[in-house]
């Protein structure tokens, strides 16, 4: 597959590939929730990167604690390419489920393929294999004091971090890391999605042109 696809022009011989990109904090899930919505959990495998890091069981815990979680080399992109191109063939995965708390993976949920293949997350975009996978490139946008309040609101609430905790780690390697390739992958989006998950006229433009590709 070809980087050089364009928004309004793409293949659909096999399931549509979609992926959302962004900052942390962007709107991404917000995003990847409309265009699920718009079609129907039917009709969508949904899967998020961050279900793909790498399991740290074999780690001391204050060890899993200074892993750097917004560099490339956190995820295994392996096993995610893997399972990506399953889905391509049209078979099911054991999608894994990851424990933020302790930073490691739970039990594995099995994933079936479907007409579309949606992707999310912040580093999607920085890794050359996985782009050439994907037919539609959306970056979500948002500015930086709007994605560290959401952040620091889902660390606090979902993943039981501290204020202090969420603060010092976005200091240390969030920011670093955005600057450094999630900044950067932008250049290989489609479509830039200002506003974030807020943008809907940009989510419906993006929802209409999904649908005529899936009619076609």
């Amino acid at each position: 597959m070809s980087e050089q696809h364009t928004f309004f022009h793409t293949k659909t011989t096999h399931p549509l590939t979609i992926g959302v990109a962004g900052g942390s904090g962007s709107g991404k899930t917000t995003v990847s929730q409309a265009i699920l919505d718009r079609f129907g959990e039917e009709r969508i495998t949904y899967l998020q990167h961050d279900s793909y890091y790498c399991d740290l069981a074999h780690l001391p815990l204050e060890q899993r604690r200074q892993v750097n979680f917004d560099h490339p080399d956190a995820f295994d992109n392996d096993l995610f390419i893997t399972h990506v191109d399953a889905l391509l063939r049209g078979e099911t995965v054991a999608v894994p489920t990851y424990d933020f708390a302790s930073y490691t993976r739970g039990p594995a949920h099995m994933v079936q393929a479907a007409p579309v293949i949606l992707i999310e997350g912040i580093l999607i975009f920085a890794d050359a294999a996985l782009r050439e996978r994907l037919d539609i490139k959306l970056f979500v946008d948002a500015e930086s004091d709007l994605r560290i309040i959401r952040r620091l609101q889902r660390d606090i609430i979902e993943r039981g971090r501290t204020v202090e905790s969420v603060i010092e780690q976005y200091l240390t390697t969030v920011r670093p890391m955005h600057l450094e390739f999630v900044e950067p992958s932008k250049r290989y989006a489609d479509i830039i999605i200002p506003r974030g998950g807020l943008n809907a006229i940009a989510i419906d433009m993006i929802t209409a042109r999904i649908a005529g590709l899936l009619q076609n």
